[in-house]
């Protein structure tokens, strides 16, 4: 249990979110507040849903900066707040954790440092280049360089560091990576000195470039790139044509929509990203208990009262668990229950809780539900739950009641559209009108829907179709047609993972042809 009024200094990585250490996640999601660098936005994802969130600049900040965030961190935690500050990288290296944490021990404040990956190591293992190799040197050199808050080449013996038989790494702005180049080569380095930099590393939007010394001198004096990189020097950037392999999985740098709401996400996202995606959050709606909460408990209670349950969605299935084993029963209550999951990934989330699924229906059809039921017996006289969101018709709950089922028709929780003046909105008709997405995915009929409402039925329609639109399945595919939108890719297997892989196919053909 973490003590009331704590700092925790957490080295966040470089960049991609998955690389912060597994105790960084889990201090991270009990923080009451979370202070961060803007490079490392993409890890607030571990952050708990209801926790301030305080952008504290970028990694370089100047030293009045850092002194602000310094007192800003001290004043949270005597607020009796556990507050989590996540830094660029690693915070001992090249950066002002060490400074920050000796504030917090003149002020009394409690602090503990949790250790990131730091660009020299992260970027160099994704551009494929190792920052040792036998025969390639017996010394690592990391040079201090943008995290300076200078643009001044480092101050060091650049005789002594030239004559270095190893590998040198240094992260510079698009000014200091010249100079430096420049220091090496009038100090005695080899024009000829195999080097490397590394843009944005470990990010969908990493890019490396090789070549000599002089080669790479030469193109940063003539480049309009005005971001930071990441300068490798020695042998070892030799084998990064043969050790790369970031930036060669079958999604990377693609720019990929994905509308679900934030609690819903994080699946799909996870494996867009893992194939090299650049998957970019734009939910359309968020998800809300419902209007009536204790009707999902009180159904939970007397859930062997029914013969069937049918879940319509994942969500629908954890909030009812969560109400079953919180309240005075648990699992066994379902042992002569018959289950029924609309969609794999319904089943799935079943499957998950040691649930077998006794019927299964790929999609939602209301005339599939009724016959797969009854197939297993009439359905005259079976007491029915239907456990759904608020934005799916009651229209199978009238279709079983029809064929002689007693229904009843439980909403688990609602789905609140989010607002058309939201940044995500608004970015995301931005990304769209400037043809900087190369695919916006659906899972469910009412993300498309939504969506369209967001930013306009016939702006939808235009948009949508000058980029690659994933519909998980027909339903939905079907769904955007009514709205004019055309899927260009639908899978076989209505899944997140079909879905994927679906897209992938899609961009290794297009890549292909």
């Amino acid at each position: 249990m973490t003590p009331p009024g704590h700092v925790f200094i957490i080295g966040a990585g470089p960049g991609d979110p998955g690389l912060i250490s597994a105790r960084g996640i889990r201090l991270l999601s009990q923080a009451d507040v979370v202070v961060y660098d803007r490079a490392v936005s993409a890890v607030l994802r571990w952050a708990r849903p209801d926790a301030e969130r305080i952008e504290a600049g970028a990694p370089a900040e100047s030293e009045r900066s850092q002194d602000a965030i310094s007192m800003l961190v001290a004043e949270k935690a005597r607020e009796g707040l556990t507050v989590a500050h996540l830094k660029w990288g690693d915070a001992f290296v090249f950066d002002s954790g060490a400074k920050e944490a000796l504030f917090l021990h003149e002020q009394g404040v409690a602090f503990e440092i949790v250790p990131g990956i730091p660009a020299a190591i992260g970027a160099t293992a994704y551009a494929g280049i190792p920052l040792s190799y036998p025969g390639a040197g017996d010394a690592i050199v990391l040079l201090r360089g943008h995290e300076g808050e200078t643009d001044a080449a480092p101050d060091v013996d650049w005789e002594a560091v030239a004559r270095i038989d190893g590998t040198l790494v240094c992260y510079g702005s698009a000014n200091q990576v010249p100079a430096v180049l420049r220091a090496l080569l009038e100090n005695g380095a080899s024009e000829d000195e195999s080097a490397a930099l590394i843009y944005s590393g470990t990010t969908p939007a990493q890019r490396t470039v090789t070549g000599t010394l002089g080669e790479l001198l030469q193109s940063t004096q003539t480049t309009a790139d005005a971001v930071p990189a990441l300068l490798v020097v020695g042998e070892v950037a030799c084998l990064r044509d043969h050790l790369r392999w970031f930036d060669e999985r079958p999604l990377f740098g693609r720019r990929i929509v994905v509308t679900r709401s934030r609690e819903q996400a994080l699946e799909l996202v996870d494996e867009l990203e893992s194939l090299g995606a650049q998957a970019i959050q734009a939910p359309t709606f968020r998800l809300a208990p419902a209007e009536d909460p204790e009707s999902v408990d009180r159904a939970a209670a007397s859930v062997d009262a029914y013969e069937w349950v049918v879940f319509e969605s994942a969500t629908a299935v954890t909030r009812f668990l969560s109400a079953l084993t919180n309240g005075p029963r648990d699992l066994r209550a379902l042992g002569n229950v018959s289950l029924c999951a609309i969609g794999p990934s319904t089943a799935e989330r079943l499957a998950a809780s040691g649930l077998k699924a006794d019927v299964v229906i790929p999609e939602f059809r209301v005339e599939s539900v009724g016959v797969a039921l009854a197939a297993k017996a009439p359905l005259v006289d079976q007491h029915v739950l239907i456990v759904r969101p608020d934005h799916l018709r009651d229209s199978l709950a009238e279709d079983l009641a029809r064929q002689g089922a007693v229904v009843t028709d439980l909403v688990a929780y609602r789905t609140a559209p989010e607002s058309a003046d939201s940044p995500v909105v608004q970015n995301l008709y931005r990304m769209l009108l400037e043809n900087q997405v190369d695919a916006v995915t659906f899972t469910s009929p009412t993300s498309v829907r939504l969506l369209a409402s967001l930013i306009g039925k016939e702006q939808a329609a235009d948009l949508l179709n000058t980029t690659v639109v994933a519909a998980i399945g027909p339903v939905t595919a079907a769904a955007a047609a009514e709205l004019g939108i055309h899927a260009t890719v639908v899978p076989d297997t209505y899944t997140v993972s079909g879905l994927v892989k679906a897209i992938v196919e899609h961009f290794t053909a297009k890549v292909g042809s």
